[in-house]
């Protein structure tokens, strides 16, 4: 298996702890220095998508996970012993849960919102 930057490694724990805030940052860390990784900025924008959606930003996190898809969609079905496909599976579930018709809602509210389905991620 090729050696990836132990900032990726630590991406898989945080996101499985739904701590997606400290996950944009592991990521961002490593697309400083790779910026023509697209692959990482898409899972960049996912991650901070489900940030926005947790906080109430429904506007901000259906365009983040509509640009994650985006980023995403070239590195299918795999890389960076990533399933890309499996990844973008819950992308699209995302995408067609998020309310198209509210743009924003208060942090208390946020938890009446629609529930976005879970997604464990794993290195293969």
């Amino acid at each position: 298996m090729k050696d990836y930057p132990l900032e990726y490694y630590e991406f898989f724990v945080k996101f499985n702890e739904d701590d997606y805030y400290t996950c944009h940052d592991l990521l961002e860390e490593i697309w400083l220095i790779e910026t023509d990784n697209f692959f990482l900025k898409g899972l960049l924008q996912m991650t901070v998508a489900l940030y926005h959606y947790g906080y109430g930003n429904v506007k901000g996190a259906r365009a983040m996970m509509g640009a994650a898809k985006r980023y995403l969609q070239p590195y299918r079905p795999h890389y960076w012993s990533l399933d890309v496909e499996y990844v973008l599976h819950f992308v699209e579930k995302c995408l067609a849960i998020i309310p198209a018709d509210i743009d924003r809602v208060s942090f208390e509210e946020s938890k009446r919102l629609p529930v976005l389905p879970d997604l464990v991620l794993y290195m293969e």
